[in-house]
Parts: structure tokens; sequence; C-alpha cells
């Protein structure tokens, strides 16, 4: 197999260290040093570090988003109105596909989509393009079909538990866990546990009803 080019290793590095270090904590020539590569190759292969985050976030995002939009076609042919739990599997369910558990790869995927979820900078919120803007809006107008209740924000901000809750479990099971704690679940109980939890999460009634 021939060896990565020098794209790949700059991606390879910057994922490696925007998931450990944040996008502000990261550096262009942290990055760079890994890749093995000269300082000028990130403006020659992306254009900037922000596109650089942009591109790590869419090599990992792109097929979590498309088992996701597959799941929900599966739904919808056969009904318009599928369950809340059957929503939450097709969203859910491939999160852990892609962040297996005792992966390394997994559990850096896990913790970049931490760091999307978290970080404060403005490149780390503002990196998504029409790909992954049809996917969160096509389950947001399936979940709100399932749940009318629920005010458009708060859907969201449940939608992005999901996301939250299930990347930092992908993170603690990579992890040695601490002795006065119980070893994380793995595999099919870690999914099935989740997929209660957040079903039931998504089920609450509206904050203040």
């Amino acid at each position: 197999m021939a060896p990565p080019d020098t794209r790949t290793k700059i991606l390879d590095a910057a994922e490696h260290l925007f998931a450990e270090r944040g996008y502000r904590g990261t550096s262009v020539r942290a990055i760079t040093d890994l890749a093995g590569a000269n300082l000028a190759a990130v403006g020659y292969h992306f254009g900037s570090k922000a596109e650089l985050l942009a591109a790590v976030a869419r090599r990992v995002i792109e097929p979590i988003n498309a088992a996701q939009s597959a799941g929900l076609d599966r739904l919808l042919a056969q009904t318009p109105e599928p369950a809340v739990t059957d929503l939450v599997e097709a969203f859910a369910g491939p999160l852990f596909d892609e962040m297996p558990a005792g992966d390394e790869g997994g559990a850096r995927t896990s913790r970049l989509i931490v760091t999307i979820l978290s970080d404060p900078a403005e490149e780390a919120r503002s990196w998504t393009g029409p790909a992954e803007d049809a996917v969160r809006e096509r389950y947001l107008a399936a979940f709100a079909r399932a749940l009318p209740g629920l005010a458009p924000e708060e859907l969201w901000f449940r939608m992005r538990g999901i996301l939250a809750v299930t990347a930092m479990d992908r993170v603690e099971v990579y992890q040695q866990p601490s002795p006065t704690c119980p070893s994380p679940a793995t595999g099919e109980a870690a999914r099935r546990w989740a997929i209660t939890f957040l079903t039931a999460a998504m089920n609450a009634p509206p904050t203040g009803a």
C-alpha cells in the first residue's frame, strides 16, 4: 500500500491534535511538525487553519451522516411518522458504529465530536455545510412530527445531547476506568442502554410543562 500523501498526513495530524487540544490550543506549526510537512503546506492544501478544521470534521462526520441519512430513509419508507425510539436508533446507532469500543481511531473520533460540540472557538461551530445541514434538518423534522409539543430550540438541544452523550461514552470505554468506578459497558449492551436512555430523554415533557 502506498504511503499517505502530504494532504492525508496533515489531516491525520490535525485530527489528532484538534481532538486532544481543541482548535485554539492547536497551532499550524504543531500540525505540520507532527505530519512531517513544511509550514506552508496547510495553506497550500487547505487555505487556512479554519478550513483545515472543516476538512477534518467533514472527513469524520461524513460516514456518520451518510449512515444517519440511510437509516432515516429506511424508516420513512415504512411509515411517514417513525416512533421516537426508531429515530433515536437511526440517529445514534451510526455513532456507535463509527466509534467502536477499544479502538483508538474511534476514541479520537469521539473526542473530536466532543471538541466540536464544546469548543468556544467560532471556527469549531461554523464548519458545517449543506450536506451536514440537510441531515440535521431532516431529523429535526422527523423528531418534530413525533414530538409535536417540543419547541424547535429545545428539540435541537436534545438532539445535541444525543451526540454529546454518545461521544462521551465512547471516550470513556477507550480510556482506563478508575478503580473506584465500574468498567464501562461495551458492544451491544452499551448501545441498548444508550438507546433506552436517550429515547427517555427525547420523550421527556417540554420544559416548564
